[in-house]
């Protein structure tokens, strides 16, 4: 992560179960809907270590981060 980095944040709504690991790791970045299904607060932002965590934590891995831009991907990471 680089200070400057602008990210794009998705949450796949098939994968994701509601179990809100997101909002304990990054409260301010995603809210969960009427179905308790996750959404990013904003898809595009500032890179941010709370995002990341958020997105590392998921239990399906419904949420994916890129670049902004280039669409390299920033989690999950290419292998």
């Amino acid at each position: 992560m680089r200070t400057g980095d602008r990210w794009h944040v998705e949450v796949d709504r098939s994968l994701c179960i509601g179990s809100a690991q997101c909002l304990h790791h990054a409260p301010g970045g995603f809210r969960l809907d009427a179905a308790r299904q996750s959404r990013p607060v904003a898809p595009d932002t500032d890179a941010d270590e709370q995002v990341l965590r958020a997105a590392e934590s998921c239990p399906v891995e419904a949420i994916t981060i890129t670049l902004r831009g280039s669409g390299e991907p920033v989690f999950p990471p290419e292998e």
